[in-house]
């Protein structure tokens, strides 16, 4: 009776906080072809950013591209030569090999060149990649740090902060379908100079060829990035679920209320929800896609065809028909991947918008220049004056008209039940949140003229809810003094007067010791061991 009593509550709290509405398919804001090119606007900085990570590499994958470009219409320029060079050879009747084995030769270095380039250019694509994304995940950690609490627990923050991080890695590939697109550019200009230097009237069935590509790349513009955006709320509420469920911090709680059937099922529905949505987008996209390439190819085959015909009418040599097919079929698989190609780059340009937006976040303090210095030693002590305070939001106050003091020296304590605003009391305190009306004041100047981060330091707190960091034993110890890390003298007089002395003691690895049970060779502490050491934080 008790435990379904608890399994009734549990769920209950579950579809209270973890979703407000009943799971539904949601109709993805349409993103249009103009709001996709507006996205552009922040690659210059992307590409700013990815420079200063590494200019070295940076400028050496431009340089080694440019090369590469260039290869494609000289492979072809050379077996044009060897063709021609060939029926050449039979019309005339000679056997000499020297000019085409010369020939032969210098397509084969540039066959390896080629290879020899494109291993070195996805190397640096890789390296540049990487960096850039440990580079941005630390910028992401770094802003967030820099926020309000009240900005950290607003749902819209957190859809904002998720699509920020979300592409991180994918922001590698956006890199190299970048740099590609310039490569492309200037082999499509090369090849497109052979055309027209033969037969420029290709030209008109070129575009015929991969106009097809062009709509449908139009059609579905904005398509992906539109359902991600709508269902960032429902994605977080997955990865909420999947922790839930297989986590060693809720797998006591999930057992004894047999909450994982429960779990499996809500994750299974929502999970199945996106999946038909991105499922209906993809077949969509898969069948247009299929239809306009069928266009395509009918017009590069009628190309094929015309040149064919104007070879036997001796118009063209048998090199040049090699060349000019050869060309124009290069030509329209690189144009319909350069359209392609564009339309992803613009896509994964709209998670640039929200990474850079998210960067760009202030929160409400004052500038630095009109800030004032945090007193060394506090003489008369805090004030709270007609002090209010309600969560955004919401209309219910937490608190209101409050008007206390807490002298220097004094030892106070809060007294009262559940939800009657003794934790809000702290975090207005510790300035997690500022008062809604009213004001605190520290030695009578208002606790916001202070640098919010030098005022908090002069604070340890240990919450209810406290957080188990899974690092080392020394770094634990470290957490309300992080730079004194290395100083081992304070290191122990720290853990000597909180009594975590003890647990160095009897744990294999002593300070150095891992923490927790995510990590090998990690040590898992009781709740007593845990709190000794925070309340070094108070130290």
């Amino acid at each position: 009776m008790w435990v379904d009593f608890c399994v009734l509550i549990i769920s209950q709290y579950i579809d209270i906080h973890l979703r407000s509405k009943p799971i539904q398919t949601l109709v993805p804001k349409k993103i249009n072809f103009k709001e996709n090119l507006a996205a552009l606007q922040f690659v210059p900085l992307f590409f700013k950013k990815v420079k200063n990570v590494s200019p070295s590499l940076f400028y050496l994958n431009i340089a080694l591209r440019i090369i590469d470009a260039i290869i494609p219409v000289a492979q072809l320029w050379v077996a044009k030569q060897i063709i021609d060079q060939i029926v050449e050879q039979i019309g005339s009747g000679d056997k000499s090999l020297d000019k085409v084995l010369l020939l032969v030769a210098l397509e084969f270095g540039l066959a390896i060149l080629s290879d020899i380039m494109n291993r070195i250019i996805n190397l640096c694509d890789g390296l540049l990649g990487d960096k850039y994304s440990n580079a941005s995940s630390v910028e992401i950690i770094k802003k967030t740090a820099e926020l309000n609490l009240e900005q950290l627990e607003d749902p819209t923050f957190y859809d904002k902060l998720e699509r920020a991080r979300q592409q991180t890695s994918n922001r590698v590939s956006l890199l190299s379908n970048i740099l590609a697109q310039f490569q492309d550019i200037i082999v499509i200009s090369s090849l497109l100079v052979g055309v027209v230097l033969f037969e420029p009237w290709l030209l008109l069935l070129l575009i015929f060829s991969i106009l097809p590509t062009i709509i449908n790349e139009i059609k579905f513009s904005g398509t992906s990035y539109s359902l991600s955006r709508s269902w960032t709320q429902e994605r977080r509420e997955l990865d909420y679920l999947r922790y839930a469920g297989a986590s060693d911090v809720t797998a006591k709680e999930v057992k004894l209320f047999g909450l994982s059937g429960y779990l499996a099922k809500r994750f299974e529905e929502l999970a199945d929800k996106y999946f038909n949505a991105s499922k209906k987008l993809a077949i969509q996209r898969s069948f247009w896609g299929s239809s306009f390439n069928i266009l395509g190819t009918s017009a590069y085959y009628v190309a094929y065809l015309l040149i064919i015909f104007r070879t036997i009418s001796g118009i063209l040599s048998i090199g040049d028909l090699s060349f000019l097919s050869g060309s124009f079929n290069r030509l329209r698989s690189k144009l319909q991947g350069f359209f392609i190609r564009f339309t992803s780059i613009t896509e994964s340009s709209m998670y640039l918008q929200d990474y850079f937006e998210f960067l760009a976040l202030t929160n409400s303090d004052p500038p630095p220049d009109q800030l004032v210095q945090v007193p060394k030693k506090i003489m008369k002590g805090f004030e709270f004056r007609n002090v209010g305070f309600k969560y955004p939001n919401t209309e219910r106050w937490v608190v209101r008209n409050l008007n206390f003091n807490i002298g220097a020296g004094e030892k106070m304590a809060f007294v009262g039940e559940n939800g009657a605003g003794k934790t809000t009391l702290i975090k207005l305190l510790l300035r997690y949140y500022d008062p809604t009306e009213g004001s605190i004041l520290l030695d009578d100047v208002d606790i916001k003229c202070f640098d919010r981060t030098s005022y908090q330091q002069y604070f340890g707190v240990i919450f209810q809810d406290f957080v188990k960091f899974e690092l080392t034993l020394r770094e634990n110890i470290a957490v309300g003094k992080i730079e004194a890390l290395s100083d081992d003298v304070v290191i122990a007089e720290a853990s000597e007067k909180s009594l975590a002395d003890q647990v160095i003691q009897i744990v294999p690895n002593g300070m150095e010791q891992q923490l927790g049970r995510r990590f090998r060779n990690g040590v898992e502490l009781s709740g007593g061991q845990w709190q000794k050491l925070h309340w070094l934080e108070l130290i």
